[in-house]
């Protein structure tokens, strides 16, 4: 896979301490979200749809550092919004890289080229640039033409510069596994690694219609898989996942989530319980780790979870997983995941609790003040499952928004 050696062996031998330590729960990954704003509108996004009084807040770079040594995690992903619009990004990419913790940025790369010179190539530090397939799903993806265009000529200028480059794609329903492959290959030519995943279904996503249920999920990659072992190309897909992962999506896996394996950090807190779900916020990491019930959570505990099969929820269990099992994750990787047969059994869905928070509590920048962000209203009813991009708009302006104080 498409991993460094200093990267695998740094990793590894954390989460070799973690588990001599008898550690059950342990961060692998900080998500660090230092803003929402984003300069996109993608149809599958639930993270930018507030009020500019929450979309103009930022972390500073002395928040993020904090967070950083707070979480104490080898690994921080910074994801938005776009990272790259954060006035500090460079510094805050400094700071972290200077504490030898891997740095994963994401960008759509609109902005890429024009802010390279903030940045220095380091084996600690790699672009991730959004790209959800071929030139026809991505600039659906992200409701811009000319966006694949615009991201594959960032990637060839940031490669040219010396940086580390991989992309990150999106599967939603309907993206053909053909169409995926013949992306993978693409990949390769451009000499990219992948990290590839099916969209979670956010509550607050425009469009609520093209997401993969883990029946769906399970079909899908198995299908890309086997095109992979029946092409050429395949042997040279440089998935960035663990083989257990990989495994996971093919449907032969049986994981749970572990999401405090990738803690979340934003202009609100810490948010509980992971990166998808917004359910409350604590002060500190070690309130997020003690403080949240963590057993509520996951498919087959809570309706909101049913359908996820995110990396951001499962690499962490596959990464347990590898290390508690290495002969068959070797196995994987020797043999490749496989594409036929039975798949592990589902989880059952029988005993989950109903959907709840219909609505978000926000901090915005009025002291004293809190305000309630949102639809009164119970889940599955937004007005028949979709909102076009356009409506975005006015789907905000017909909100509840209640400011109280605390």
């Amino acid at each position: 896979m498409s991993v460094s050696l200093r990267q695998k062996v740094k990793v590894g031998a954390y989460v070799l301490r973690q588990r001599l330590a008898g550690r059950k729960r342990y961060p692998l990954v900080l998500m660090l979200e230092p803003l929402f704003r984003c300069n996109l509108s993608c149809f599958g996004c639930g993270k930018i749809d507030y009020p500019d009084a929450i979309l103009n807040k930022r972390l500073s770079v002395q928040e993020c550092l904090d967070a950083v040594d707070e979480c104490g995690a080898p690994m921080v992903a910074i994801p938005g919004g776009e990272p790259l619009i954060h006035r500090e990004i460079g510094d805050i990419v400094k700071g972290i890289v200077a504490r030898k913790k891997f740095v994963s940025l994401c960008t759509n790369a609109l902005l890429l080229e024009k802010k390279l010179h903030l940045f220095e190539p380091s084996p600690y530090l790699f672009f991730s640039v959004h790209l959800d397939g071929i030139k026809e799903h991505h600039d659906k993806s992200v409701c811009l033409e000319g966006g694949y265009e615009k991201a594959v000529a960032a990637i060839r200028a940031a490669k040219a510069k010396g940086f580390t480059v991989n992309v990150n794609c999106t599967i939603f329903d309907g993206h053909p596994a053909e169409d995926i492959a013949k992306f993978l290959d693409l990949t390769t030519e451009l000499g990219v690694g992948v990290s590839i995943s099916p969209g979670y279904a956010y509550e607050r996503a425009p469009d609520q219609q093209h997401f993969l249920n883990r029946r769906k999920t399970k079909e899908l990659f198995r299908k890309v898989f086997a095109l992979g072992k029946a092409s050429k190309n395949g042997k040279n897909w440089n998935l960035t996942h663990s083989s257990m992962f990989l495994d996971f999506l093919a449907g032969n896996q049986e994981f749970h989530c572990t999401p405090w394996g990738m803690p979340t950090r934003n202009i609100f807190g810490w948010q509980k319980p992971c990166y998808l779900l917004g359910e409350g916020y604590a002060k500190t990491f070690t309130e997020l780790m003690e403080t949240t019930d963590w057993d509520a959570y996951g498919t087959g505990r809570y309706e909101k979870c049913a359908n996820c099969m995110a990396h951001c929820g499962y690499e962490a269990t596959a990464a347990e997983a590898m290390m508690a099992h290495p002969l068959e994750a070797f196995r994987i990787a020797l043999r490749g995941v496989r594409t036929e047969g039975p798949m592990a059994p589902e989880i059952d869905l029988s005993k989950q609790r109903p959907a709840q928070y219909v609505f978000d509590a926000i901090r915005v920048r009025q002291p004293g003040a809190i305000a309630l962000v949102g639809n009164p209203r119970q889940r599955g009813a937004r007005e028949g499952g979709q909102r076009s991009r356009q409506g975005r708009g006015a789907h905000l302006s017909q909100r509840s928004v209640v400011a109280f104080t605390e």
